[in-house]
């Protein structure tokens, strides 16, 4: 969107319509549900970091609206930030995204760094980006620092994920698939780890992520000869390129009431900003990586950059809300690694 230069590729446009005075309640109003008060976070478990927004994708459904024209790209010297803060914490799992992570052209150095420091390394890859000229080793890089990989796939036919995703999509995506699994990803006795993410591909929630995950794997074996560990799925978030898309259809009033209705307190007790830690291409820090794309930082007295770190003063942080996070609460609750319920 921001390549077009449309309105809504401004984080405050896109809150002015989240937030704009409806029948609908405010998050917080239904937090109480959950009997904790307001939202706050615990321990950090999970350090999530966008290393840029550039992709050589453009997704439809994308809430970073990442692709090949966007320039905003970590520096070396915020990745040393990110290992300074880590140094300073026992944080177990540093979560790489984008944008495509891959195409930072010091990911093999800031993969190599953090793996010095012992932790588990996940990367959120767009699998088309290693069938694409230049990015060949990646894959075998990735399996000898022993990387779990998580990847996007719509569905598990070529038609509906190439109307997400872009012609030929699905097509890179299963050669890439191969060069994954012949390298031990996806196979359980390999222990690398390969998973898949499903996002709906229209204004309705995902389905039962234990049924589907079945699905995938009978389809993707039997006529691809693909494998891999598990499926997540994952709510569409009502921002950025999914909430173009939802007021050009004239779908958001019902998506979001769709939202509000399935408000489930258990997945609202187990939302992963609890947990997670998001940290912008720029260093800024976030309760989230959608919060991220709006632009709400960390507030409450809590650090906003990298530069400020301080892990005793991120715990128990108050997290910053917004009616986008009916987004993360619906059904069987969602976050970057599935259902919460």
């Amino acid at each position: 969107m921001k390549a077009f230069g449309e309105k809504l590729a401004i984080a405050n446009e896109q809150l002015k319509v989240i937030n704009q005075e409806t029948a609908f309640p405010h998050f917080d109003e239904k937090y109480e549900l959950v009997g904790e008060g307001f939202l706050k976070a615990g321990d950090i478990e999970i350090f999530q970091i966008n290393l840029g927004k550039m992709c050589n994708q453009v997704c439809k459904h994308c809430h970073v609206d990442a692709g090949p024209d966007r320039k905003e790209i970590m520096t070396k010297e915020t990745m040393q930030l990110c290992l300074d803060a880590l140094s300073q914490t026992n944080i177990p799992t540093v979560d790489l995204t984008g944008g495509a992570p891959e195409m930072n052209p010091n990911f093999n150095w800031f993969v190599t760094e953090v793996k010095k420091l012992n932790r588990h390394i996940i990367v959120r890859s767009n699998l088309t980006i290693l069938e694409a000229n230049g990015f060949e080793d990646y894959p075998k890089f990735l399996a000898d620092n022993e990387v779990e990989i998580v990847s996007s796939l719509p569905y598990y036919k070529a038609s509906f994920t190439d109307k997400q995703r872009g012609e030929g999509v699905f097509g890179k995506s299963m050669a890439a698939m191969k060069k994954l699994n012949k390298l031990g990803y996806g196979k359980d006795e390999s222990g690398l780890i390969f998973n898949l993410v499903y996002n709906p591909v229209g204004a309705f929630l995902p389905p039962s992520q234990t049924s589907l995950e079945k699905d995938y794997k009978r389809e993707l074996q039997n006529k691809f000869g693909v494998v891999f560990n598990n499926l997540f799925t994952i709510t569409n978030m009502p921002i950025s390129r999914f909430l173009d898309y939802l007021i050009q259809t004239g779908n958001y009033e019902a998506y979001m009431q769709k939202l509000v209705d399935s408000f489930n307190p258990a997945a609202a007790a187990n939302v992963m900003c609890k947990n997670t830690l998001s940290v912008s291409w720029d260093g800024q820090l976030y309760d989230c990586d959608f919060n991220q794309m709006l632009e709400l930082n960390v507030n409450h007295g809590a650090p906003t950059h990298l530069e400020d770190f301080d892990a005793k003063k991120l715990k128990s942080r108050r997290i910053v809300t917004g009616q986008h996070c009916y987004g993360c609460t619906a059904g069987a609750g969602s976050s970057c690694g599935g259902a919460v319920v």
